[in-house]
C-alpha cells in the first residue's frame, strides 16, 4: 500500500507492506499510515501462523526525519472560500465604517466619480452597499443551525451574534471572534455558485484595497480585466449581451480613473452570475513537471501572461475603430465584404500610426484571431441590416416556422456583435435552448449545410 492511500478510517489488517514514495512532513500524517502496518491479523501466513511484522520501503528519508523526533507545528486546515469570504465582508463593511467615522458621514469621493454613458441605472450609494453588505453578514450568522453538532460547539458566540446589538460595533476583538469562531460554520444562507463567490471575494478584496490604498490593487485590477475580457469573447450569451456595455466599461482608463467602492459593488452584483460562462480554456492553467532528480530547467509557456495588457489594447482599439466614419476598408469589413492584403496592411497603419498598437500588439492579435481581418472585425462587428439580409433567403421560402425565425434570429445577433461565428456553436447554449439536438431539429437536412456554409462565407469574409 502507498502514501495517501492510509489514511483516516482505512483499516486493511492484511497490510504487512508499506511504501513511502511522498516526502511526508505532518507527525499526525506519518503515524496514522505506520498505524496502518501495526494491525493485528490471527491466520495471516497460514493457521497459526499470524501477522508479526510489516515491512516499510521508504524512498523520501521520512523514517530517518521522524527517527530524530522533530519539533513539528501541524499546520493549520486551509480556510474555506465561504470562510473567507464572510471575513473579506466585514472586513469591507468594518472600513466603510471607519470612512464615516473619520468624515462625519459617508462624505463624496475624492475623485470625480466615472459617469456611465446612456442611461444606464446609478451605481448603489456607500451606505447602501455597507448595509447590504452587513445584511447578508447577519443573515448568514441568523441561518447558522443550533441543533447541527458543529455550530452547537460555538453555541453561545452564534447566539450572541444573532442579535442585532452586536453588530452595532465591530471592533478587533469582535472581528476576530467572528472570523474565527462563525465564519468556518455551516449555514444555510445561499451566497450562489462557486464562481459567483469567488469573484466577490475578489470585489471585496478591490474595495478594501482601494479604501486602504493597498498595493495589491494594481494586481486584483488586472484580476479583474482578465475576467472582462473573457466575457467579452462570450457575448454570444444574453446575459452577457445584456451587461456588454458595462464589460467594455471597465477596460476603459476612464472607469479606473474614476472607479469607487459604489461602482465596484455595481459590477459584482451585475456580473457575479455570468462568471460561469467564461471558457474553461479561459481560466487559468497549473502546470506541473514531477521528477526524480533535478535536471535542466524547462521553460513554459503561460498564455495567461500579459492578458491584463492585451485587453486594455482590445479596448483603445475597439473606442478607436468605431471613432472612425468614412474609412472605406471599415466599411468593407462592417458590411461583410472580402478583404484584400492591401485592406489589411491598410488596417494595421491605422492602428500603428495613431499609436494605438504596437508591432507586437498586431502580431499578437493576429495569432488570436486567426487573421488581423477577424481581429479588427471582432471589435467592430458586423452591420445587422447586412447580415439579416445574407440570412434573409432561410425565412424566404415559404412560411418561417417560430423555432425558425428565433433560431436564425440568434444566428444574426452573434455574427452581428462578434463579426464571425464558428459553426459548432449551433449545437451549444444558446442555440440547443430553441433546438436541443440542432439546428436539424428546426431546418431540413439540406438547409442546415446552406446554413452552415453561409456562416464559413461571411466569416471567413475578413480573412486572406
Amino acid at each position: 500500500m502507498s502514501v495517501d492511500m492510509l489514511d483516516t478510517g482505512i483499516d486493511v489488517p492484511e497490510v504487512v507492506n508499506l511504501v513511502f514514495f511522498k516526502q511526508v512532513r505532518s507527525k499526525t500524517k506519518f503515524w496514522q499510515m505506520m498505524g496502518r502496518g501495526t494491525r493485528l491479523c490471527p491466520d495471516l501466513f497460514g493457521p497459526g501462523q499470524d501477522k508479526e511484522f510489516f515491512r516499510v520501503f521508504d524512498y523520501c528519508q521520512n523514517l530517518e526525519f521522524f527517527g530524530a523526533n522533530p519539533e513539528i507545528k501541524e499546520a493549520s486546515a486551509a480556510k474555506s472560500l465561504s470562510a473567507r469570504l464572510f471575513a473579506a465582508r466585514l472586513d469591507l463593511v468594518r472600513a466603510l465604517d471607519e470612512k464615516d467615522s473619520a468624515a462625519g458621514g459617508f462624505a463624496a469621493p475624492e475623485q470625480q466619480p466615472y459617469e456611465a454613458p446612456g442611461n444606464r441605472p446609478d451605481p448603489p450609494s456607500l451606505e447602501e452597499v455597507c448595509a447590504g453588505a452587513l445584511a447578508v453578514l447577519r443573515e448568514t450568522v441568523a441561518g447558522l443551525n443550533l441543533e447541527n453538532f458543529i455550530v452547537r460547539q460555538k453555541r453561545r458566540t452564534v447566539e450572541k451574534y444573532q442579535v442585532d446589538q452586536a453588530w452595532n460595533n465591530i471592533d478587533d476583538e469582535a472581528r476576530d471572534e467572528l472570523v474565527s469562531d462563525i465564519a468556518p460554520l455551516p449555514s444555510s444562507r445561499e451566497l450562489g455558485t462557486e464562481e459567483a463567490k469567488r469573484f466577490d471575494l475578489l470585489m471585496f478584496q478591490l474595495g478594501l484595497a482601494l479604501l486602504k490604498g493597498s498595493k495589491r490593487f494594481d494586481t486584483l485590477k488586472k484580476q479583474l480585466l482578465e475576467i472582462a475580457s473573457a466575457l467579452e469573447d462570450q457575448t454570444a450569451v444574453p446575459g452577457i449581451a445584456a451587461q456588454a456595455a458595462l464589460i467594455e466599461e471597465i477596460q476603459t482608463s476612464e472607469w479606473w480613473q474614476g472607479v469607487n467602492v459604489p461602482l465596484l459593488e455595481l459590477v459584482r452584483l451585475r456580473l457575479r452570475n455570468l462568471i460561469q460562462h467564461i471558457e474553461k480554456g479561459r481560466r487559468a492553467i497549473v502546470y506541473s513537471n514531477f521528477a526524480d532528480e533535478i535536471g535542466p530547467g524547462e521553460e513554459i509557456d503561460l498564455p495567461q501572461v500579459g492578458e491584463a495588457d492585451f485587453a486594455r489594447f482590445k479596448a483603445k482599439a475597439r473606442q478607436f475603430l468605431r471613432g472612425l466614419s468614412g474609412n472605406q476598408v471599415l466599411d468593407k469589413l462592417h458590411q461583410g465584404k472580402p478583404l484584400t492584403r492591401y485592406d489589411l496592411v491598410e488596417l494595421e497603419r491605422l492602428l500603428l500610426e495613431a499609436g494605438i498598437a504596437g508591432p507586437q500588439d498586431i502580431e499578437r492579435a493576429r495569432e488570436a484571431s486567426r487573421g488581423f481581418g477577424r481581429f479588427v472585425r471582432s471589435l467592430v462587428g458586423l452591420d445587422r441590416s447586412a447580415v439579416s439580409d445574407a440570412f434573409g433567403e432561410f425565412l424566404s421560402h415559404g412560411a418561417a416556422t417560430h423555432q425558425q425565425i428565433e433560431f436564425i434570429g440568434l444566428v444574426i445577433e452573434h455574427m452581428t456583435e462578434a463579426g464571425s461565428m464558428d459553426p459548432a456553436l449551433l449545437y451549444e447554449a444558446p442555440f440547443t435552448d430553441i433546438a436541443p439536438t440542432g439546428p436539424e431539429q428546426v431546418f431540413e437536412e439540406g438547409r442546415v449545410a446552406a446554413l452552415i456554409a453561409r456562416i464559413r462565407e461571411i466569416s471567413e469574409s475578413a480573412a486572406i
